[in-house]
This record gives structure tokens, C-alpha cells and sequence, in this order.
């Protein structure tokens, strides 16, 4: 075999091995204690990049550790591959989803082989499989069944270059989320989850998760949105409705002066009817309809138009004139605010533009400053002014007296509002899940009977390059007879939302190949809850969230044990190159494949792992790449030295060694204990990367050490340390440690080799090295005894010749002793 460092062959040799032996092929053992330890499957788009490359790398090398720790590690690879980007890819392409899609998977799967990961191939799914989406068509159907999932005509974000409806959570900043293009309204029907049905036990379950990274878990409480308030009802004159609002704040109720409500609101027009603001309310609702609603929700220009009608105060009986505002929206609460300008900034600025009046009914601890002096809303709490009865009382106390007499007087009571709100799976494409619904004249929607699925995609459909979905038009596919009165009938030609799919993905590896529903109990019961997840912390809501109640669902429908879906949860940080993200546009993009051709893929795992902690901003830096490589190398020829200087002898296992030698048998323990511990619930790979070049570096320079070459236990301890060396770099760069293994003498893969176990014993120093400060800066070093006590350590560090020169005879105040590292003199 050659012996300089070659990291081409060396690592196309052993996937080749690991391939054939199929040694990263995982059953269920309960022998053993399991470990699912799972990144977020990829969109198959065509090339792994190098945040692909980031989540892998963190991943594989957790999976090689707890592997080498005596678990059972279930580490699967699959692949999320409906949605929007592959269609409209295909139809740039003048390909077909299908083809398109697996063909970049069959290129994806290729690249992330060569970077040595230890995926079970055996588990791989595909979401666009036949396989895989019947089951969760029959989830559907199951769903529909305990009324999970209902049908509804409402207001939809509309993305007209992708050509489909988009979740609220899929708007950002009034664009698409795929395109970045703007969004708009439309009224459609669609399919809806009842998430909301799950809203009290995902808010709550949140707190069971301390695995789970703080900024996440805040934004799904934000998300959920649990408020406390009251529901308080506002009569319409001259009609026996009621306006019903939600708020949090009813201690501002006598300082309400106007009603706001959303344009989608029912009453919204109903209200207008037949009076002279009849075309203006209609003109206005359309104009807004054309507003996305993030768009609408941060818009700074407040817009609205009269109704013509009136509704009454519930408690003194004003008049209050109703408005349809831009600002308010049918999403959230009840779609109708009871608008208190002089408390609320949105209701403030409305007030003041249309000439609406002002109530001041809350004062701050100056008191009140009356309504012609306000500039912006008070909107903190204080105590009622102008408010009857409850004057004097507290913000918090008015709010409980007046939610009691509301509903004393029937027009209210207190409640609690979510703003969270169910879940629009509907999308009017053609690659996705085919949504199992049959349509018929006489019974209505209907489930496609479970004997009849999957519902499969037609492959045969063309797609055009409007982005239209061609279902509708296959009328051999669509017009089919109803299940239930036999008659004729249509299929629902929306497919399902992508992200339903990864919804559920990670309890199918568990079962990839079971045909008999969507999860074989056993396995399912064994592998989950996903003991360890990896992914961006985009997808702290759209994918998290939906997960969440996805396993809430599937417990009820009796497919899993299990509350919660993943019980850790890391969130990498970006790789960032030149100071930005890296993307084609800015022309700062690193190849994975040109690093891996150019220096190998242990390399390039390594750098990654070394440049930052996994949470932390990864800054790419082609020195770092190329110092990864230079120390690769100098492992690869240190280890071939002591291979041969070694050849036959046994690691150390114990006698008399001389200081240098005893010097690097502890420095030997000391790395297997800081990997240990870095790579343990810490994942502080870059740091137990460090202590492993640390104590390289010690190996290299005992190779080197004229005086050790008589030592009887030289090449002793030199293998154990270089042997420790590489079976602790093992995780983070593979291929390279299995072939310095082998050169050493071994037989066997490193990954089934157990965790390495350190001495105590070799890590008890007979010196240590103090630091001393005078008034916190350092003035001296000192080795002492390794079992000097406190007092022995002041008395050296004040009788140090270059300390006695800093307290230049002044009284000392106080020596603070830190036992084994310094001393602090305070004068």
C-alpha cells in the first residue's frame, strides 16, 4: 500500500467495504439499549450543499459515538421529495416530477455516500412513493372518521406563480416561501386539520421537552398564542346579532368608541347592505383581498371604511359605529376588535385619521393626561378613570368585576383564545399526495374506502408551463362512481400539503417495509420517541409543530405509544461564507463534491466539525479546510511510524515509566476523558477535536524524543496513545481511522469497537502548575505538589519573588485559592 496520505483510495475503499458488509444495517435489539438519533430528511433538488453537508456531518458523527458507546443506533435516510420546487423545476426542465426527482435522488444518495456517513441505506423512503403516501392517505381517511379533518370555504394566502394555496406559517413578509414572490387572497375550498383541537396539549407538552432549545419552543408558544381574556358581545341596532369580540384588556371596555372589523368577516357586507356604504364597503374588501395577510398585519398606512351601521355598548348603552379595517383579521380571535383608541396604537392612529372619538379610561401613575394631549396610546396597565362603577379599581381587578357583570348581564364572560388556527393542507399542484376524497351530487364528500387506496398520482399527466395543475382535465381519472350510492362522481384533485408527509416520516423508518398499515406496533414501539433530531431552527414552527401534532394524532388513532416526537432537538447554525449565507446569488457557494475530489471527505467533516460548535454560525474558510487536511496528514504519518516501531507489541497496560513517558500516558486519559465528556450530551466536537490534536502533538514530539528510544514501555505507550488517538478521531473523520486501525494491526470496523474507557489513575498528576494573580493579573507561575493544600499554596505564591515585586510591601486584603489552578492576592 502506498505510504503517503491518499485520501481518494483510501476512502473510496472502505464505503466500498462498509457498503458490502453492510455494517451500518441496524434491526431491533432489546439487548441493548436503543438510540435514534435522526437529521431532517432532504428535498431532493439535485446537489447536496454544504448545510446539507453541516447537518450530516453533526449527525454522523453522534451516531458513531453512541454506537461505539454499546447503543443501538437507528440511523436512517430518506428523502421529502413532493412540492412545488420539484414540479416547477420539471416544468423549466420540460421533464416530468417524477423523473426529475429521482433521478436527483439517485445523484443525492451518491454524494452523500461519498462523504461516509452511516445512513441505513435499508430504511431509505421516498415520500412520492406509492408505498409511503397510501398510508398516509388511510391516515387521512382515519382522521376524517373522529373529525380530524373538515372541508370549508374561506380566504386563502394565493401564490399565483406557484399556483396554490400556502399556509399562514408560508408567508413571509407578504412573499411565498418557495418563490418569494408576493401572495394575495382568495376564496376557495379547501381541507383543514383541526390542530387547534391539540392547541392546550401542544402549549403544554412544551414544557416536558428540556431537550428542546429555548428559542424554539418560545416561538411555538407564540405561535399557539394562548391568551386570557374576555368574549364580550356587542348588540346591533335593530337586529336581534350580536358583534362578538375577543380581548385581552376588558378592563379598557368603557373607553371602546368604534367597532373594527376584518373584511372576510360575515358581517362585513351583510352590514352594508342596502345603504348608501354598500359599493364603498365592497370596493374596499376588494382592494385588501389583493393584501396578503402578513402584508395586512404589519402595514403601517391604517385603513377602513364605514359600514353604515351601529352596535351598542354593553354596559352604558353608546353607540358605537362599525368599521371593516385592513388591520383586523378574521384569523385571529373572532375577525371583530372593539377598538379603544386612547389604549390601543393600531386603534389610535385609526381614530385620529377618521376623526373617531377618544375615551381615556386607564391612568398611570401620574395620573390621567387627558384625550387632547395624547400623542401615541397608553397602553400599559394603570387604574380605571371614566369608567362608572369600576372607577379606582386596578387593571387587573377591573378585569375579572367586568368580565362578572358582562356575563351577569348575558353579554360576556371570560375565556381563553388561541391564535393558533387549523391547518390548510389543500394545494392546487400536481405533485403531491392525491387528497382521498370522492365528490357526489347526492352524498356529498366522501372517503375513498380504505380497500381502494392509495389513491395513486396519475404519472401519465402533463404538466404546462402555466404551473396549472392537470388533474382536473384527466377525466379518466377523475370522474369516478361513488362509494356509497353507486352514482357518478369526481375525485378531489388537490393533493396534500408537502409538509404532511415529513409530518410522519420518522416513525415510517421504523417499519420502512411494513405492508400491512401505516406502522408495525413492535418496531414503532421500540425506536421512538427519535431520541436525538438535527435541523435548522427555520422549521422551528412549519415542520416542528406540525410533527408535533401529527404524533398526537397517530397516539389517538392507536399507531404510536408516544406523546411527543423527538425528545433532544438540535439546531445547527448556517454555514456562511464572506460574512452572508451562502447562495448562488451572492456568488459564495462551496461545492461539496469539489472539497471532497480536492481533499476527501474526512477533511471536509472535520473542518466542519472544528470550525464551530454545531449551534454556532459556521464561517467557511479555505485555511481552515486546508489545516484540517495538514493535520490529517501528520496523523496518517505518525500512525504509520508507530505502526511499525510498535509492530507486535501490546498498548500499555501498566509498570514503572519515566516522566516524558508518564507525561504522555496521562495526556492519553486526559483526551479520552475531554471527548468523552465534549462529545457527550455537550456535542462540543470542536473542542475534542482540539484535545485530540493536542495530544498529536505530545505523540509526535515523544516519537521524536532522542532520549525516550532505550525506554523498555516506549513503543507501549506510544501505541496507546496513537490508538486512542484514532479511535477517538474515528466519528469525526472515519476512513482514515479504519485504515490507520488495520496499519496498527486490527481487524474489524472502529465503529464496533466499545468507546474507550480512561484511567483515573493515569490522570493523577504528581505537579500541577499554579497561576498566580496580584488584583487579577497574572504575575507568576509556580509548580507545585499535586496535593498541596490551600494554605501551602498561598504561602508559596506570597513568598514568590516577582509576586513580592507587585505587593511592594502594601497589606494584603485577601488570597483567594482556586485548589490545582490559582491564586488570586487582593491588596
Amino acid at each position: 500500500m502506498e505510504q503517503r496520505y491518499d485520501p481518494k483510495s483510501i476512502e473510496s475503499r472502505w464505503q466500498q467495504q462498509w457498503e458490502q458488509d453492510g455494517i451500518f444495517a441496524v434491526s431491533d435489539d432489546a439487548a441493548k439499549p436503543k438510540y435514534y438519533l435522526l437529521e431532517m430528511f432532504p428535498y431532493p433538488s439535485g446537489r447536496i450543499h454544504m448545510g446539507h453537508s453541516r447537518v450530516y456531518t453533526i449527525g454522523d458523527t453522534l451516531a458513531r459515538v453512541r454506537r461505539m458507546q454499546g447503543f443501538n443506533v437507528l440511523h436512517p435516510m430518506g428523502w421529502d421529495a413532493f412540492g412545488m420546487p420539484a414540479e416547477n423545476a420539471a416544468i423549466a426542465n420540460k421533464s416530468h416530477p417524477a423523473r426529475w426527482t429521482y433521478d436527483n435522488i439517485d445523484y443525492m444518495r451518491s454524494q452523500l455516500k461519498k462523504l461516509g456517513y452511516s445512513h441505513d441505506w435499508s430504511r431509505e423512503l421516498a415520500t412520492c412513493d406509492p408505498s409511503y403516501y397510501r398510508w398516509e392517505q388511510l391516515m387521512f381517511v382515519r382522521m376524517w372518521e373522529k373529525g380530524l379533518v373538515y372541508r370549508k370555504k374561506s380566504l386563502v394566502n394565493w401564490c399565483d406563480t406557484c399556483q396554490t394555496v400556502l399556509a399562514n406559517e408560508q408567508v413571509e413578509a407578504g412573499n411565498c416561501w418557495r418563490c418569494d414572490n408576493p401572495v394575495d387572497q382568495r376564496e376557495l375550498f379547501g381541507y383543514f386539520f383541526k390542530i387547534t383541537d391539540y392547541a392546550e396539549e401542544l402549549l403544554a407538552k412544551l414544557d416536558e421537552l428540556p431537550g428542546w432549545p429555548e428559542p424554539v419552543k418560545i416561538m411555538q408558544r407564540n405561535w399557539i398564542g394562548k391568551s386570557y381574556g374576555a368574549e364580550i358581545h356587542f348588540p346591533i341596532e335593530g337586529r336581534d346579532e350580536v358583534i362578538r369580540v375577543f380581548t385581552t384588556r376588558a378592563d379598557t371596555l368603557f373607553g371602546a368608541t368604534f367597532m373594527s372589523l376584518a373584511p372576510e368577516h360575515p358581517m362585513a357586507l351583510e352590514l352594508s347592505a342596502g345603504t348608501e356604504q354598500e359599493q364603498a364597503v365592497r370596493e374596499f374588501i376588494a382592494k385588501v383581498k389583493r393584501q396578503s395577510f402578513s402584508q395586512r398585519a404589519d402595514d403601517k398606512s391604517k385603513e377602513g371604511v364605514f359600514t353604515g351601521a351601529w352596535c351598542t355598548h354593553p354596559l352604558t348603552g353608546r353607540r358605537v359605529p362599525v368599521y371593516v379595517a385592513n388591520f383586523v383579521l378574521m384569523e385571529y380571535g373572532t375577525g371583530a376588535v372593539m377598538a379603544v383608541p386612547t389604549h390601543d396604537q393600531r386603534d389610535f392612529e385609526f381614530a385620529r385619521q377618521y376623526g373617531l372619538e377618544l375615551v381615556e379610561v386607564i391612568a398611570g401613575p401620574e395620573g390621567a393626561v387627558g384625550v387632547d394631549n395624547m400623542t401615541q396610546a397608553f397602553t400599559d396597565y394603570g387604574t380605571l378613570v371614566n369608567s362608572e362603577a369600576f372607577d379606582g379599581l386596578g387593571s387587573e381587578e377591573a378585569k375579572r368585576a367586568i368580565a362578572a357583570e358582562l356575563e351577569k348581564k348575558g353579554l360576556g364572560r371570560e375565556t381563553i383564545n388561541f391564535r393558533l388556527r387549523d391547518w390548510g393542507i389543500s394545494r392546487q399542484r400536481y405533485w403531491g399526495d392525491p387528497i382521498p376524497v370522492i365528490h357526489c351530487a347526492k352524498c356529498g364528500q366522501v372517503p375513498v374506502p380504505e380497500a381502494d387506496l392509495p389513491v395513486t398520482l396519475p404519472l401519465e399527466a402533463q404538466l404546462t408551463e402555466t404551473g396549472g395543475s392537470p388533474l382536473p382535465g384527466l377525466e379518466e381519472w377523475v370522474n369516478v362512481t361513488c362509494p356509497v350510492c353507486g352514482g357518478p362522481a369526481q375525485r378531489e384533485t388537490d393533493t396534500m400539503d408537502t409538509f404532511v408527509e415529513s409530518s410522519w416520516y420518522f416513525a415510517r423508518y421504523a417499519c420502512p417495509h411494513y405492508d400491512q398499515g401505516p406502522l408495525d406496533p413492535g418496531p414503532t414501539d421500540y425506536w421512538m420517541p427519535v431520541d436525538q433530531y438535527i435541523g435548522g431552527i427555520e422549521h422551528a414552527v412549519l415542520h416542528l409543530l406540525y410533527s408535533r401534532f401529527f404524533t398526537k394524532v397517530m397516539r389517538d388513532l392507536g399507531l404510536v405509544k408516544v406523546d411527543e416526537p423527538f425528545t433532544n432537538l438540535l439546531t445547527q447554525g448556517m454555514v456562511i461564507k464572506d460574512g452572508s449565507k451562502m447562495s448562488k446569488s451572492k456568488g459564495n457557494v462551496v461545492d461539496p463534491d469539489l472539497m471532497v475530489q480536492r481533499y476527501g471527505a474526512d477533511t471536509v467533516r472535520l473542518f466542519i466539525l472544528f470550525a464551530a460548535p454545531p449551534e454556532k454560525e459556521l464561517e467557511w474558510s479555505d485555511r481552515g479546510v486546508e489545516g484540517a487536511s495538514r493535520f490529517l496528514g501528520r496523523l496518517w504519518r505518525l500512525g504509520l511510524a508507530v505502526a511499525e516501531q510498535a509492530a507486535g507489541v501490546e498498548p500499555f497496560a501498566g509498570g514503572e515509566l519515566s516522566e516524558g513517558l508518564k507525561a504522555l500516558h496521562t495526556k492519553t486519559h486526559e483526551t479520552i476523558k475531554k471527548v468523552s465528556e465534549d462529545t457527550g450530551d455537550k456535542y462540543q466536537f470542536n473542542t475534542a477535536i482540539a484535545a485530540i490534536m493536542e495530544l498529536v502533538n505530545q505523540i509526535s514530539l515523544a516519537e521524536q524524543d532522542e532520549s525516550l528510544a532505550g525506554e523498555p514501555l516506549r513503543a507501549a505507550v506510544l501505541r496507546e496513545a496513537v490508538e486512542a488517538a484514532v479511535v477517538l478521531i474515528s466519528p469525526m473523520a472515519p476512513h482514515i481511522a479504519d485504515e490507520l486501525w488495520q496499519r496498527l494491526g486490527h481487524s474489524g470496523y472502529l465503529i464496533d469497537q466499545a468507546w474507550p474507557a480512561w484511567d483515573e489513575a493515569a490522570l493523577v498528576r504528581e505537579e500541577k502548575l499554579v497561576v498566580v494573580q496580584v488584583q487579577g493579573k497574572v504575575r507568576s507561575k509556580l509548580t507545585l505538589s499535586a496535593d498541596a493544600a490551600d494554605a501551602e499554596l498561598e504561602s508559596a505564591a506570597l513568598a514568590d519573588e516577582k509576586v513580592q515585586k507587585f505587593i511592594d510591601g502594601r497589606p494584603v486584603k485577601k488570597v483567594i485559592v482556586v485548589q490545582g489552578k490559582l491564586v488570586n492576592i487582593v491588596i
